[in-house]
């Protein structure tokens, strides 16, 4: 059952004001695939349900992020703090000047006019959550009814699961209508390595070229590396993935970083692509020519 949080909860921080600056130069029209915006809550309420309650992550803190790390395009990821009223991120769509673009929150019986309105207004795809901490989540089979009604709006499929579940889910995601995206690398445990069985399954559904994948998380994967080691483990799945599937990865930060472990350092993030796409050719295809193909950017 959902847990009621009280008004006064005292919100929890998620993201470092002032991150480092990182030392890796990113590519003209480089896009953070993977954000979130929380707030104003006085514009945007929270959803009662919700089991935490963050800071305001507003959009002007995103935006203000994203200049200072030479980061020109987005996507932003409706959160489930807010429910399936996306109006926060269409909020943060209209002031981001073309460069900024939606993945909504919808309940798989969403009305068709809405779904068209999502569209015309930069939502490019729906995201649900096959997760423990997450109540209420749809049925596959749910999900999976509403892709032609996606498809015909233009409209992909976003899926964040536990990682276990990519043995249970890779039959029936092969039916989806549209492309599938997967969230952080099917969220998978780093420190069990490339041969474990539940990353070896994600490798397979990639095999299927209507899926794409998230090479975001590297700092969720890997939650308990020692920060000298800037999530070692989870860089390494990263570049396998980029190396195997080149075409059909695409980056986030993941700002501001909800339900985690620790407040990564965006800085550090960003630095860790110099290893997950180590040639100038692997970081335009990672951070501007897939998004560009996947999100549809205006030219």
């Amino acid at each position: 059952m959902s847990t009621t949080v009280a008004d006064t909860a005292v919100p929890v921080r998620t993201f470092l004001e002032h991150p480092s600056k990182p030392s890796v130069r990113l590519p003209a029209l480089a896009c953070d695939s993977h954000v979130h915006v929380f707030g104003p809550v006085a514009r945007f309420p929270y959803v009662p349900t919700r089991r935490n309650t963050p800071v305001e992550a507003p959009k002007e803190a995103l935006f203000a992020l994203h200049r200072s790390m030479g980061i020109e395009r987005c996507v932003i990821v409706q959160s489930i703090v807010h429910g399936t009223d996306n109006s926060v991120v269409e909020d943060a769509i209209q002031a981001g000047g073309g460069r900024y673009l939606g993945v909504a929150l919808v309940s798989p019986d969403v009305p068709d006019v809405e779904l068209s309105r999502l569209a015309q207004a930069g939502f490019r795809g729906v995201r649900f959550n096959f997760m423990r901490h997450i109540a209420g989540s749809a049925s596959v089979d749910a999900v999976l009814a509403l892709t032609p009604r996606l498809a015909a709006v233009g409209m992909h499929l976003q899926v964040h699961f536990e990682s276990e579940l990519v043995h249970e889910l890779t039959a029936p995601l092969q039916r989806s209508s549209v492309p599938v995206v997967i969230d952080h690398m099917g969220r998978v445990d780093a420190t069990l390595g490339i041969e474990h069985a539940d990353f070896q399954g994600l490798m397979r559904l990639l095999e299927n070229p209507n899926f794409y994948v998230k090479v975001s998380g590297i700092d969720r994967i890997d939650a308990k590396a020692p920060p000298a080691q800037k999530y070692r483990d989870g860089v390494a799945l990263a570049q396998a993935l980029v190396k195997r599937f080149p075409e059909r990865c695409v980056w986030g930060t993941d700002w501001p970083h909800p339900n985690h472990t620790h407040i990564p350092d965006d800085g550090v993030l960003i630095d860790a692509l110099a290893q997950i796409a180590p040639t100038a050719n692997a970081l335009e295809q990672l951070l501007v020519r897939n998004p560009q193909r996947l999100y549809r950017f205006a030219a």
